[in-house]
Parts: structure tokens; C-alpha cells; sequence
């Protein structure tokens, strides 16, 4: 697909007819707004010349920003909450990822509003409420927000660490889909989620097209402000910096402004979860976004205002996944306990629905095989009352392990360095 500068309110641009076909079937009651369909001989692509709407349930294609072309709106949007609690972490703590992504998101607004003169800030909720991905974006779109940053933990091996920025993906790729399925999973905790979301699929190119388009004139403005929030975490809190990335998630690709999706840290990993549920880490969390927005305002408003500055320097390898996994974190001296549950030969989504309503899941990998866990416990009495609960709901065979740091020893060897 190639897309056309915007002129005279028109968009053009030119895809292949399989796709273009696709999109007239489906959207016929835009027809009054297609200027001409034109098929080339040899590639048979067609043209489609839309005046101002793409598809029927855009209201607006790129929805105008501040006036003034500087920004004045931030759209901040605490993930999860109420009866979606997010990843549930290792378990050892009351707090889940929905606790953690709101008390970051209100300092974040706190440290703007009172730091930086003129700045409206908006949430998207300020307390434990469940609210669905359509009407957060409403939100950011109805406000006509200059950027719109959503807060998030990510979840994963027991292994993985470091914090991590997304922007919109134009291509859907198979590094980032867990991420994506698990972000965009919150959609069928909806009620009429088929009605809200019609056409809305992850891994299909057709369904997302017009807002790909739409919000590909903010891609470079979101990887700008997404770098710096990169920076900020390495070079101020000095967590791993797992870079900025690419994926297909909803409240990206269907607000029309700068958006990031932020995910703070693994829960899953048990010095990561240490540090983001304090007070102490989610204000250096806050502080980094702040400094990173402060820096992004700054640089937006002078190109605003005709001032020639440097651009921030970017690289396309901070867009494309990066693999850290060479990068070693200190292992603990304290044991662990942990209930396995399951064994597979392809690797499970770590929901609860697929482990019989079990929250707090998570795996470790043995040659070729998965092995699912369930909670991780400093005492081996709290890991019995997990295994009697795993065997309750149905894993009859669950039973005790115990690692140190990542390396899995016997649960003798744990009682013994506990002593």
C-alpha cells in the first residue's frame, strides 16, 4: 500500500485489488466517498481517492490537534482495572499490574500538571474501574489530546526483565503477538465486545487499514516520544532498556495522535515486581515518563514555533524487536518455591482460561518442553496451600519445585539454604 499527502481534505492512496475489493464489499455505505476506482493493467492495483472519512466508523480521520500545533493535551490512560486485574505478577503481593499502572499514571500527571505551566491533563480513569479499550480512545480522541501514553506491566518467563515502549505497528510481527494478544485480550471482558470491535483483528492487515493510515502521520512523533522515554528509563532508573517497538494494539492504532504503550517491568519477575509495586519505584517510573515528556514538549513546541532544532536522534533498530537476552541479571541468594501444574510441547498463552481458572501463571523452559507454574512462594508452607488450590482445580498432579535465581534445584536443597 502507498498513501498520498493529504490535499484539498482528500486522502489517495493506492492498494492491491485484492484487498481494495475487500474493503468496498465490506464498507459499502462509503461509496459516495470513493472518487474513482483505477486498475492497472500489469499489477492490477486499484486507486481509491476517499474524501475525508475511510471507513464508516471514524468519525474523523486524523482528528485535528491543538491549534497552535503545540502541546497543550495529554491523554494519560492507566491499563486494566476493576474486574480486570491485568498479569497478577509472581503472587507473592496483594497488588496486581491494575494497581501499579494507576498510582504510576496519577504521579505521571501530578509531576506535569505541576511542573509544567499549561498543560491539560486528562485521565482515562483515576480509581479502580473497569473501562473498555473503545472508550479510551474516545477519550484521547474526544479531547483531542497531543499525546496519549498508556500505562502497562508486561509479563512473561520468569526470566525476563527490563521495561519497554510501544508505538503502532504497520506490519504485524510475530515477536511482539504475545504482546498484543495479551494487551488486546481485555476486549472480551466486554460486554457486546462483537458490536464494539466489529472488524477489529490483530492479524489482518484488511481490518486495520484505514487506521494504520490515519496514524501513520503520527509514527514518527510516537517513536520520538517513545525513544526518549527509553532513554530516560536506562540513563535515570537504570533499568534494562528493551527498546521501542512495533505491535498491533487497539488503543494505538485507534487514537489519532502521538500514542505509546509503555510497559513498565515484568511482574512475573520477582526483583522487577519488587521494585515497580513501591511507592519509591513508580515515582522514578513517573519521573522518567515526565522528564521524557518535558524534553518532547519542549523539542514539539519550538518546531511549532518556526525555531530550527536538532531532531532527537532515532535508529530503525530501536523500532525492530531486540533481543537482550545476553544481558544477565543478579541472581538471588533467597530460594523460591513454585507449584508446577503442566507440561507442553508449544507454548500455552498465560491466561486463565487455559490453565482451569488458575490466575498468576507462569512457565520455565526444559529442552523442548514448557512447564507451567503456578505463584511463586519464600516459604514452602505458602507453596503447599498453592498446590492443594492448583489440585482443587483440577491439576491432580501438581506438585512442589524450587529454584535459586533461575537455576532449578531440589526443594531439599531450598529448605536447607533457608535455614
Amino acid at each position: 500500500m502507498r498513501a498520498s499527502t493529504r490535499r484539498n481534505g482528500n486522502f489517495t492512496f493506492v492498494i492491491p485489488e485484492k484487498i481494495g475489493s475487500k474493503l468496498l464489499k465490506k464498507h459499502a455505505n462509503v461509496s459516495k466517498q470513493v472518487h474513482g476506482i483505477y486498475t492497472r493493467p500489469t499489477k492490477r492495483w486499484i486507486l481509491l481517492v476517499f474524501f475525508g472519512l475511510i471507513l464508516p466508523n471514524i468519525a474523523m480521520i486524523v482528528p485535528r490537534q491543538t491549534d497552535n500545533g503545540k502541546i497543550d493535551v495529554v491523554v494519560i490512560d492507566a491499563g486494566h482495572g476493576g474486574h480486570d486485574p491485568g498479569n497478577l505478577g509472581t503472587g507473592r503481593y496483594s497488588k496486581k499490574e491494575k494497581d501499579v499502572a494507576l498510582a504510576t499514571a496519577l504521579l505521571l500527571g501530578k509531576y506535569i500538571s505541576e511542573n509544567i505551566e499549561g498543560v491539560k491533563v486528562i485521565y482515562t480513569r483515576t480509581d479502580d474501574r473497569f473501562l473498555e479499550l473503545y472508550e479510551r480512545t474516545a477519550i484521547a480522541n474526544r479531547e483531542h489530546a497531543d499525546l496519549f501514553i498508556s500505562i502497562h506491566c508486561n509479563s512473561g518467563p520468569r526470566s525476563a526483565y527490563g521495561a519497554e515502549t510501544f508505538v503502532m505497528g504497520l506490519a504485524r510481527e510475530d515477536a511482539n503477538l504475545e504482546v498484543s494478544k495479551r494487551e488486546n485480550s481485555v476486549i472480551f471482558l466486554e460486554d457486546n465486545y462483537e458490536q464494539n470491535y466489529e472488524g477489529f483483528d490483530p492479524n489482518s492487515p484488511v481490518s486495520n487499514m484505514a487506521n494504520t493510515i490515519a496514524q501513520r502521520a503520527y509514527l514518527d512523533q510516537s517513536i520520538e516520544y517513545a525513544t526518549l522515554v527509553q532513554n530516560q528509563f536506562k540513563g535515570r532508573v537504570q533499568r534494562r532498556d528493551r527498546g521501542v517497538k512495533q505491535s498491533v494494539l487497539y488503543v494505538l492504532d485507534y487514537t489519532f495522535m502521538p500514542s505509546v504503550l509503555v510497559e513498565l517491568g515484568f511482574l512475573t519477575n520477582r526483583s522487577e515486581e519488587d521494585f515497580l509495586i513501591t511507592t519509591n519505584g513508580q515515582e522514578l517510573m513517573a519521573s522518567a515518563m515526565f522528564r521524557a515528556f518535558r524534553d518532547y514538549k519542549n523539542h514539539r513546541d519550538a518546531v511549532s514555533d518556526g525555531i530550527k532544532v536538532d531532531q532527537p536522534q532515532q535508529t530503525i533498530e530501536e523500532v525492530i524487536a531486540v533481543d537482550q537476552s545476553t544481558i544477565e541479571e543478579p541472581e538471588p541468594s533467597v530460594p523460591s518455591f513454585t507449584v508446577q501444574i503442566a507440561v507442553s510441547s508449544s507454548l500455552k498463552e498465560l491466561v486463565p482460561q487455559n490453565f482451569r481458572g488458575l490466575d498468576g501463571v507462569s512457565y520455565y523452559k526444559e529442552g523442548r518442553l514448557y512447564k507451567y507454574t503456578y505463584g511463586e512462594y519464600s516459604s514452602l508452607k505458602d507453596a503447599e496451600v498453592a498446590k492443594n488450590e492448583a489440585r482443587e482445580a483440577g491439576f491432580e498432579d501438581a506438585y512442589i519445585i524450587a529454584f535459586l535465581g533461575e537455576e532449578k534445584i531440589s526443594v531439599s536443597e531450598a529448605e536447607r539454604l533457608l535455614q
